[in-house]
């Protein structure tokens, strides 16, 4: 099927209750990257993983850079419609609910799913945004994400993701609607398990 050309894996869940998940790797990641992560935080949720399909010198992404921290608004605009045009195809041969989907990314991953929550929000009911930042500076439409939760986790000494896009993106994202949660760690930009537990109480709530 055309429409599901990104490499990816599915595993149905245990618990209908539990939101299904769409795991969204860092540069050079694969499909398996973020398993143990989402079994941690909602283990009987049905998890969606594609691959990135962009190709940095050999690392999988989800859409191309220029440089470090540069980009290309039409790549990614294109590259994030891609992304939810698959989110809605897969929907229905694994039969889950788009707006009950719940992304968690890291780095490269959280950028699209920022993207995708700004660009086409009734693709996912949320995310666990990892590391995340602008790559996109425009709001969505008012309303759009209402009833939306997001947790943007940051790392204070990022040498990746300067400080204040945190605040950028959140403002971004609430003035969609978003009931946005923010935190900033004592962390560089890999994850520790200070993410772990700011990802697992967002998840109780």
């Amino acid at each position: 099927m055309a429409a599901l050309s990104y490499q990816h894996l599915f595993q149905p869940g245990t618990d209908p209750a539990a939101p299904p998940l769409l795991l969204l790797h860092g540069t050079g990641g694969t499909e398996r990257d973020l398993l143990p992560l989402a079994r941690t935080l909602s283990p009987g949720s049905a998890v969606l993983s594609p691959r990135g399909n962009v190709s940095e010198g050999g690392a999988a992404r989800f859409f191309a850079r220029l440089a470090e921290g540069v980009f290309d608004p039409a790549e990614i605009t294109r590259r994030t419609h891609e992304l939810a045009d698959f989110i809605a195809a897969a929907s229905k041969p694994y039969a889950f609910d788009p707006a009950r989907l719940i992304a968690v990314g890291f780095s490269n991953g959280s950028n699209v799913a920022a993207t995708l929550l700004l660009l086409r929000p009734e693709s996912l009911g949320g995310g666990v945004l990892l590391r995340a930042m602008v790559v996109l500076d425009q709001s969505t439409a008012a309303g759009s994400l209402t009833g939306k939760r997001v947790l943007l986790v940051n790392g204070a000494s990022d040498p990746i993701v300067p400080p204040d896009q945190q605040p950028h993106l959140a403002a971004l994202l609430r003035a969609g609607g978003a009931d946005v949660t923010a935190k900033l760690l004592p962390a560089g930009h890999g994850l520790t398990q200070a993410d772990l537990a700011a990802a697992q109480a967002w998840f109780k709530k």
